[in-house]
């Protein structure tokens, strides 16, 4: 098996607990505290990694691709805000669900921007993956 799909079955298993234990902590801690306390453990989590790993921040700061992360981070910020937020005011079955179209927005975005191979089957699949997200969120 490639190595990447042990890799994203084993982030899709860690993933998938997100969610119902922010519901749980969120009962009565704010979804802003929880993006706070949850990214501040992964902030010193994968600190502790490049430290382990022996790799330095420090040339990256000036990388042409930074500003993209940056972007990026920008953005993860405010999808995790309101994402909490929207979990602590509904319930896991329907935020989630609503949530995960990321997955065909995404997958839209590397087919348009980054030309990837257009196929009946991707297609299909991103049709099927509206159908089911809006049925579970009904």
């Amino acid at each position: 098996m490639r190595r990447y799909i042990g890799l994203s079955l084993f982030s899709c298993l860690a993933y998938s607990l997100v969610a119902p234990l922010l519901s749980i902590a969120m009962t009565d801690m704010s979804s802003t505290m929880a993006v706070f306390l949850s990214n501040s453990v992964m902030f010193v989590t994968v600190g502790l990694v490049l430290v382990y790993r022996g790799l330095s921040v420090r040339p990256y700061l000036r990388h042409p691709r930074t500003p993209h992360l940056v972007a990026m981070g920008v953005l993860l910020t405010v999808g995790l805000l309101t994402y909490y937020r929207a979990l602590a005011l509904g319930p896991v079955s329907i935020v989630v669900p609503i949530y995960g179209l990321f997955i065909v927005i995404s997958s839209l975005v590397g087919l348009v921007v980054f030309d990837e191979t257009v196929t009946i089957r991707k297609l299909a699949a991103i049709g099927l993956s509206v159908v089911a997200i809006a049925l579970m969120s009904v």
